[in-house]
């Protein structure tokens, strides 16, 4: 699991933090345990994400970036598992120092991933194609049998029910979001009128 070669600063940065906390365990004894997450989205995920941007500009019928061919595959793993492993890993006593991968298991295209939301939202994105970023991988799929192993971890929520749950969060909250809006024009327009007979 060593990461000897990263491709990007913000691989390298994690590599480094993994060397940091291996070195802090075996000076001073404490024990640690080190997540690698895979591609974690579902509800209030941050919004410059690709699946919460994707589903946003889907829904407001604007251009997607979409950078390469499409084949590119990433192993998304939904929130409640993300929870799941870390519940499981702040439990974990038994060895001094891990480093453990938390994925779904389940590599999904770039072009299934667009479809997916598409057909939660019963609309078709437009596509800005574009060429692959520097730095970026083909393909990431987490090893999750060391958590299994070790933290009993086991994924529950596959790709197309994750995104069907976090396209439902993001309508509610859309929902919510306008009915604030609408009550707030409510109240600015109720004090011009409020203003205007005072005068």
């Amino acid at each position: 699991m060593k990461v000897t070669e990263p491709i990007s600063p913000y691989a390298a940065s994690k590599s480094a933090m993994e060397q940091f906390i291996y070195t802090y365990s075996k000076l001073f004894g404490i024990a640690a345990v080190c997540l690698r997450f895979f591609t974690v989205y579902g509800p209030r995920q941050r919004p410059d994400l690709a699946i919460h941007k994707f589903t946003r500009l889907i829904d407001e019928g604007k251009p997607i970036p979409f950078f390469g061919d499409g084949t590119t595959k990433r192993d998304y793993t939904y929130i409640d598992d993300i929870v799941s492993g870390v519940c499981a890993a702040i439990a974990y006593e038994h060895t001094p120092y891990e480093i453990i991968n938390i994925g779904g298991g389940e590599p999904v295209n770039l072009m299934g991933m667009v479809e997916a939301i598409e057909k939660n939202l019963g609309k078709r994105a437009i596509i800005e194609r574009l060429p692959m970023q520097q730095g970026d991988v083909n393909k990431t799929v987490a090893d999750i049998s060391k958590a299994g192993r070790l933290l009993g971890y086991k994924p529950h929520t596959n790709f197309e029910e994750g995104i069907r749950k976090f396209v439902a969060w993001y309508l509610t909250q859309k929902k919510v979001m306008d009915d604030e809006k609408t009550a707030v024009n409510r109240e600015i327009e109720r004090s011009a009128v409020f203003n205007s007979v005072m005068v």
